[in-house]
């Protein structure tokens, strides 16, 4: 680096800071990130896209099982588990690479190093043992968050194991125990039942995914059933025991008992990584390891923001990547909207995929609303059928006064797709007739979009 002075640090290139940083490099500031593992974060390189290239290979397998639907069959099929673990891999690789090249396209400096702040303005940088201060006008915090444990257990990413180590596994285990059934752990028990293992899913909530909307995981609790996946919902974990098995000591209403797998898969939220960043010395407010940001992402220190994970909830990449660049906008001096918290989509990629967008039937109510609710099940669908995939609905829930719609929630194929339509609808204010009065096309999945907003006035006129 020719120059030891920026516009903005960036500290941490997952989907926030990298983006953050690209977006400043187009607005002409000059932009250092510094990320002490691989570009992406564990978006790219433990997260988002390689499990989505796992599940994937577990859709493919699927199909194959029902080959006979389509009129196919065949003898000996070959299951060779390593190399969807190294497909996955290789994919998240080529896209790190490709996020170095982006970073250099738009003029931005990268350091693989860490990083720590000493005081307003300057950023004490580590890079192969060699220590550097750098000052910047603006600092952004992006280090992301990690899997939280359970309290008393030991994480030894060899019995029971995070996320990460859910993903590169040699081989399949045999008894997969998952605590939590959130998206992450709904997607591996997806993932890991189709190649065989027997899973037992344990939520402390009520229902599995307890964020959706309660007919959505009723849905998929019966579907995850069917096929063979025990669910223990309203129970907690109170030990973990390791040896030639896994022991897991679960409590619920019907008293106490012990579990015996393989593996534990822990997955019940994250942590936000806010250690040895200096934090304390330069008097930034955290709370529940996690950082306090106002809504244009400034710490109560000036110059210092923090985007992503790190600040809290939604926990998603896509929201992160939204703050980076509303966050370096408002730096630059432009004036970006807030970002809509309550249009935020969230998708879980299993089989059938789930997909929601605003307020759930409850939190409607509980908000006071008078409520419409449109419907359309996808087992009377023609491209649906024609997938062979007519498991689960498109559920609307509209403001009986206005029209409004208010939240959106589908089970089924394409889901997390289709639900880009409806976070649009959302962000616009559009109406059930707005909805149904857009021409669709046929035969299209999003057809059912329609269905649904007509549904909700009685007007449906495919079911």
């Amino acid at each position: 680096m020719s120059e030891k002075n920026y516009d903005i640090i960036i500290i941490g290139g997952g989907p926030g800071g990298y983006v953050a940083a690209i977006r400043a490099g187009q607005l002409g500031l000059k932009t250092l990130v510094v990320e002490k593992e691989k570009l992406g974060g564990i978006c790219l390189n433990w997260g988002c896209i390689p499990t989505k290239a796992l599940l994937k290979n577990a859709e493919v397998f699927e199909t194959l099982k029902h080959a006979e639907d389509f009129g196919f069959s065949f003898e000996n099929l070959k299951v060779d588990f390593s190399k969807a673990i190294k497909r996955s891999r290789d994919i998240s690789g080529r896209l790190s690479k490709g996020i170095e090249f982006l970073l250099k396209k738009n003029k931005v400096e990268y350091i693989s190093g860490s990083a720590k702040i000493i005081s307003k303005g300057v950023v004490e940088v580590t890079q192969s043992g060699k220590v550097e201060n750098i000052n910047a006008k603006n600092i952004i915090i992006a280090t992301g968050a990690r899997p939280r444990s359970v309290p008393g257990i030991t994480i030894d990413r060899k019995q029971v194991i995070t996320s990460s180590e859910a993903m590169i596994l040699n081989e399949v285990p045999k008894r997969l125990i998952i605590i939590g059934a959130g998206a992450i752990g709904v997607e591996f028990a997806y993932f890991y039942n189709t190649y065989g293992s027997k899973i037992t899913l344990i939520e402390m909530m009520p229902s599995i995914i307890p964020v959706e909307d309660k007919e959505v995981s009723k849905t998929l609790s019966r579907i995850f059933q069917k096929n063979g996946i025990e669910i223990l919902t309203e129970t907690k974990v109170e030990s973990i025991k390791t040896g030639s098995e896994v022991t897991v000591s679960i409590s619920s209403k019907d008293g106490k008992k012990d579990i015996v797998g393989d593996i534990a898969l822990v997955a019940i939220g994250v942590q936000g990584n806010i250690e040895n960043l200096g934090l304390e010395e330069v008097g930034i407010k955290t709370e529940k390891s996690f950082i306090k940001v106002d809504e244009f992402y400034k710490t109560n220190v000036d110059g210092i923001f923090a985007i992503g994970d790190v600040n809290g909830p939604p926990w998603l990449a896509h929201v992160a990547s939204s703050e980076g660049v509303v966050c370096v906008e408002k730096i630059a001096g432009k004036n970006p909207p807030k970002i809509d918290y309550s249009a935020i989509p969230g998708c879980t990629y299993s089989q059938p995929q789930i997909a929601s967008v605003g307020l759930t039937e409850e939190k409607a109510i509980e908000k006071g609303y008078q409520i419409k609710i449109g419907r359309y099940q996808f087992r009377s669908h023609g491209k649906a059928m024609a997938m062979n995939e007519t498991e689960g609905f498109v559920k609307l829930i509209f403001d009986e006064k206005y029209g409004e719609l208010l939240g959106a929630h589908i089970i089924g194929p394409e889901a997390t797709e289709m639900i880009a339509e409806l976070t649009i609808a959302k962000t616009l204010e559009a109406t059930a007739e707005q909805i149904h009065r857009t021409i669709h096309a046929h035969p299209t999945l999003t057809e059912g979009i329609a269905e649904a907003a007509m549904d909700a006035y009685g007007e449906s006129i495919h079911q």
